[in-house]
């Protein structure tokens, strides 16, 4: 499917169809990643308390190769490409699902980038996994990356928690 030839109603249309798809593979990246990933350390528990996130000790940390994406959903990919999500010049470090913060190796999680994702896992407890990725395409769509609202808030956390 090709999101460029479709109308801003039409593509909105099958970012509707395909966000239930995409929610239920995020739903299972999340699980697995609360299995398999290590729980905030002391200085991280008191820097995701301090970010406003209810419950830090739910938050699991996740080393990967790459960060997970729907690449077998052809669908998912021509979405996630359309939007600059994935692609083969974009590198995502870092993504929250749930509580879990999924990192690619040799990303350091430093003090500023870990309270960027800490404002993610912040943004899903004020409302759903559901909610926020719904929220967050349909901004990316409209606004950038850069520019999402959600992203404007997280970015905002870099700044404020910048080392010193």
């Amino acid at each position: 499917m090709s999101f460029q030839v479709l109308s801003a109603n039409a593509q909105e249309q099958a970012y509707a169809q395909l966000l239930p798809q995409y929610i239920e593979w995020a739903k299972d990246v999340d699980k697995k990643g609360l299995e398999l990933g290590k729980p905030l350390n002391e200085t991280e528990l008191k820097l995701a308390k301090d970010v406003g996130v209810q419950y830090p000790e739910k938050v699991r940390v996740i080393y990967v190769d790459e960060v997970p994406f729907p690449y077998e959903n052809l669908a998912l990919k021509a979405l996630g490409e359309k939007l600059g999500l994935v692609g083969p010049d974009v590198i995502n470090n870092a993504q929250v699902f749930g509580y879990s913060i999924y990192a690619r190796e040799g990303y350091k999680l430093d003090r500023p980038k870990l309270a960027h994702e800490l404002v993610h896992v912040l943004q899903i407890e004020r409302s759903s996994l559901d909610q926020v990725i719904v929220q967050h395409i349909q901004d990316v769509a409209r606004y950038g990356y850069r520019n999402a609202p959600l992203e404007v808030e997280a970015f905002k956390a870099n700044i404020k928690y910048k080392l010193k």
